[in-house]
């Protein structure tokens, strides 16, 4: 069954529960399921949810991935698909589409995100898409495996890296205190 309103309103209303100060910076997303918008469809630009990896290793580094298209580090992750049934299931499935490390190396730390992020998109004339949001539900997982195949339609290289190297505060504050 594909990802439902429903379901993304439950994971985001279980994240601001955890989180409520982050209840203002996200109130978009609530917006526009208020609005009965289609945050699946990539084709809704006022924001449409996307599923990130925060992958560590048995050392605690983070694997970064180089973003063919926008030419910038980033952490594993993408849009939604129709036979994706979870937000966290999205998440792995992008994780090892970009790094073909297999999911049964992988282990969740848990069922909810460890983060969601709301950030603009530049536009991509290529695919006649405007400036636009992301909202990314980003999950944590572990591995003892390696980067086994890059997509390289979207994947330019890879890179194992301390925690402290994430851009965004507050997710790097929650990897570095993640339990080992």
């Amino acid at each position: 069954m594909p990802i439902t309103p429903d379901h993304i309103r439950a994971t985001l209303d279980d994240y601001l529960g955890a989180h409520p100060d982050e209840k203002q910076q996200l109130s978009l997303v609530s917006e526009l399921l208020d609005a009965e918008a289609d945050l699946v469809s990539r084709k809704e630009f006022r924001g449409h949810v996307t599923a990130g990896a925060i992958l560590l290793d048995l050392t605690g580094r983070v694997l970064l991935i180089r973003h063919r298209a926008l030419n910038r580090w980033l952490l594993p992750g993408g849009h939604l698909e129709a036979d994706d049934t979870s937000l966290l299931a999205a998440a792995l499935r992008e994780l090892t589409e970009e790094t073909g490390i297999p999911a049964s190396a992988v282990i969740p730390a848990g069922h909810h995100p460890v983060h969601v992020d709301a950030h603009d998109i530049p536009a991509n004339p290529a695919k006649s898409e405007p400036d636009h949001r992301h909202v990314d539900f980003r999950f944590l997982f572990r591995t003892s495996a390696d980067v086994v195949e890059l997509q390289t339609e979207e994947v330019t290289a890879a890179a194992w890296c301390h925690a402290n190297i994430i851009e965004n505060a507050t997710l790097r504050g929650r990897v570095l205190d993640a339990p080992r």
